[in-house]
């Protein structure tokens, strides 16, 4: 059975997707077999892994339409990594999921139960294929949200050490607890205090804080690297042993003992 991690904020900018991308393909370079799926609307997570579709069918595939072989796609890249790695893409199309899920309520309602269960019922059917599924979700708390909560083992949660940002991990944690108490009793969770200037003494601070209240990982600093990563479409475990932002991702691998 797969380990099911998604990366989680309901405020955008805070590196989620950049996160995402460094897990997977980490997991992914380490020799298990990684699924990703894509939630957010934008897609910037299935173009960096080489699979860019027009209209994506993650709606009918999670009302049953249609069946896992019908969205999940190869990555593709230069690298020997992606042979170990699959996706299930997004696009624009995915902002209309909320509607369709109205639409099919009867159906949902026979075949889940709740349409928050949708997204862990659909994972079932297809565990056995991978050692990890990695989900990446759209800056908001809507039904992909809330799906990606019912369906995990695990959530990452990407936090920029700033007022503005620590005080948007309320209305998540809020959600978190009420999705652990009614339908996910094993959920966990970890805070990765992301794009961070260790240089400025109030970001110190605001970690300081956020370490008292919350399991709170190594952080990742907000290095050229990691723009550089996205864009060379290279992970940071990659570049070259002086690399800081390669560092930072071994301490927080590391810390979170997925391997």
């Amino acid at each position: 059975m797969a380990k099911v991690i998604t990366i989680a904020n309901n405020k955008g900018g805070v590196g989620k997707t950049m996160q995402a991308y460094q897990l997977s393909t980490h997991l992914a370079n380490e020799g298990n077999k990684v699924l990703v799926i894509d939630l957010d609307s934008q897609a910037n997570l299935s173009s960096t892994l080489g699979v860019d579709v027009r209209r994506t069918l993650v709606p009918e595939w999670l009302i049953g339409d249609i069946g896992p072989d019908d969205v999940i796609a190869p990555s593709t890249g230069k690298h020997d990594f992606h042979k170990n790695l699959d996706v299930i893409a997004s696009s624009r199309h995915l902002a209309n999921l909320a509607k369709l899920l109205i639409l099919s309520e009867a159906e949902v309602r026979k075949t889940a139960g709740r349409k928050e269960r949708l997204l862990k019922l659909r994972i079932e059917e297809i565990s056995d294929r991978y050692d990890y599924i990695v989900i990446d979700t759209p800056p908001m708390l809507g039904d992909e949200l809330i799906m990606a909560l019912v369906a995990s083992d695990r959530i990452l949660i990407p936090t920029q050490a700033q007022d503005y940002s620590i005080d948007g991990l309320e209305e998540l944690m809020d959600t978190f607890e009420i999705i652990k108490e009614s339908e996910n009793p094993k959920l966990e969770f970890s805070i990765i205090p992301s794009m961070v200037n260790s240089r400025r003494n109030i970001e110190k601070q605001r970690m300081e804080e956020l370490a008292q209240q919350f399991d709170v990982t190594p952080a990742i600093r907000n290095l050229v690297d990691m723009q550089e990563s996205i864009s060379l479409k290279k992970p940071v475990f990659m570049m070259n042993r002086k690399s800081k932002g390669k560092k930072d991702y071994k301490k927080l691998w590391d810390s979170l003992g997925l391997m």
